[in-house]
């Protein structure tokens, strides 16, 4: 990792462990008044908390990149012919890579330098939807408790470490560490607005589903990762602030979100990889809507899978983008070809590489 990124992150993460000390520090005097809340202690909280959750994220997704990030490239290539091998290593590459935007991104770049055909690479992005709820299988857990382990067990094994490539392993365990711990933080931070009435009205306002949609896809763009919206939003509810439909509008929000990653990516680049981001966006417009109309049933599935708000957003979440991806699936060539016709090559342009068809038709 270059030295300057690296110490800019660094001085990210000690201002971000700094806020963090001193809103805890300011949480533990005594108030004045026990039904008071000190909204000051309270941002400092969770300014603190989002800055190493995301300073984590950023950390974490890095360093799983540059440690496998060749890999699962190559992995995503070699499996492109086959629509189910397809989905599996889309999936597969998401679970490992903790970020469904670098694995979509990741295919972007391989459609734009030709490698495979604009039409096999959707799949491989139906199976990045799929893997992104895996995290939220995780947050859901409430593995936070061990962050203090994970922090210092990556920041021993860093220490240690003599070789770039142990060092970024060990970083992969550091970034979760604080990823959880940052979690731990902002969980803390809202537990007094349990009791303020202004303040769950307002939550209670993202029932609307319109709202919800609305709000949990402007805070994913902000903070540009819908795990890190899914986990922000888990750690909410299992702290009894969101309700159950409330969290629901603001995971298929986060779903729309997502995509503002993806379509950056595709600036400048080919039709082939235009294509793909168009694909994405379109995708989880069309799930989104499906979900927004059938919300009452999900809400019902998910309340029957578990007894906590923060696990059945979490298993709502698997169901909606496993759903999503199966439905989708069967259609993919017929949708490359709808994009090819509304997103045409341009004449004697290097796109005419990702013309061939007949790789999604394996099955």
């Amino acid at each position: 990792m270059p030295a300057g990124p690296f110490r800019a992150r660094s001085a990210l993460f000690l201002f971000a462990a700094a806020a963090a000390l001193l809103s805890t520090s300011a949480l533990a005097q005594p108030p004045g008044d026990p039904g008071k809340i000190d909204w000051l202690a309270l941002a400092l909280s969770m300014i603190g908390g989002l800055a190493l959750f995301l300073y984590g994220v950023e950390l974490l997704a890095g360093s799983l990149k540059a440690a496998h990030g060749s890999r699962f490239q190559r992995l995503l290539q070699r499996f492109s012919s086959n629509r189910g091998a397809a989905l599996a290593s889309g999936t597969a590459a998401t679970v490992a890579l903790d970020s469904s935007s670098v694995v979509i991104i990741l295919m972007i770049t391989i459609v734009d330098a030709g490698l495979v055909p604009f039409a096999a690479t959707l799949p491989a992005i139906l199976g990045a939807n799929i893997g992104t709820t895996v995290s939220s299988q995780i947050f859901a857990w409430n593995v936070d408790q061990f962050a203090p382990v994970l922090l210092a067990a990556g920041l021993l094994w860093r220490g240690l470490a003599r070789s770039d490539k142990v060092k970024r392993h060990a970083s992969i365990l550091l970034g979760l560490g604080i990823v959880l711990f940052g979690l731990h933080v902002i969980g803390e931070a809202a537990e007094p607005l349990k009791n303020h009435p202004d303040i769950l009205a307002f939550l209670k306002q993202l029932e609307n589903p319109l709202l919800g949609v609305l709000a949990g896809a402007v805070v994913t763009v902000a903070i540009q990762s819908s795990s890190a919206m899914m986990a922000i939003v888990i750690t909410l509810a299992g702290g009894g602030l969101i309700s159950l439909p409330a969290g629901l509008a603001m995971m298929l929000g986060a779903e729309i979100g997502t995509c503002a990653d993806t379509l950056i990516a595709t600036i400048g680049r080919s039709r082939a990889a235009v294509k793909a981001g168009v694909f994405h966006l379109l995708f989880n417009i069309v799930t989104v809507t499906l979900g927004l109309l059938l919300i009452g049933l999900l809400a019902r599935f998910a309340a029957a899978t578990a007894g906590g708000v923060g696990q059945q957003l979490a298993n709502a979440h698997v169901l909606f983008n496993i759903a999503g991806a199966l439905l989708v699936l069967p259609f993919v060539g017929t949708i490359a070809r709808l994009l090819d016709r509304v997103i045409p090559e341009t004449a004697g342009g290097s796109d005419q590489q990702a013309e061939p068809q007949p790789a999604t038709a394996t099955t």
